[in-house]
């Protein structure tokens, strides 16, 4: 059974911070890289981060490079998601999933599974 568990979200103001945590099942956990999604109100999910299976190469959005910071701890089957520096365009809801590399030439990695949790709930205020 497939079982991603997001939690940490909140609410902060611009500036602050925030650690996400997302606990997945076994056996998607041991076979795929892992990313961050998000969804804003009246927005299409995107891609936020992922990390390859062994943690040796992670990718981010334009949006938040240099801002959020992409691990995870194989033996605990936990990917994070540690943010720095919010921003109102952060506000969104979070979520894991396994992801899959971009076609040839483009930067935007993809989620795998069509299952989502249940997500978590990130809100800057200004």
């Amino acid at each position: 059974q497939v079982q991603l568990v997001e939690s940490g979200g909140g609410l902060v103001q611009t500036g602050g911070s925030l650690r996400l945590s997302c606990v997945a099942s076994g056996r998607i956990f041991k076979n795929y890289p892992m990313g961050w999604f998000r969804q804003a109100p009246g927005k299409e999910r995107e891609f936020v981060a992922s990390i390859t299976w062994s943690g040796g190469a992670t990718y981010y959005a334009d949006s938040v490079k240099g801002r959020f910071t992409i691990s995870r701890d194989n033996a605990e089957n936990t990917v994070y998601l540690q943010m720095n520096s919010l921003k109102p365009d952060d506000t969104a809801v979070y979520y894991c999933n396994a992801a899959r590399p971009p076609a040839p030439g483009a930067t935007t990695w993809y989620s795998v599974l069509d299952y989502w949790g249940q997500g978590t709930q990130v809100t800057v205020s200004s």
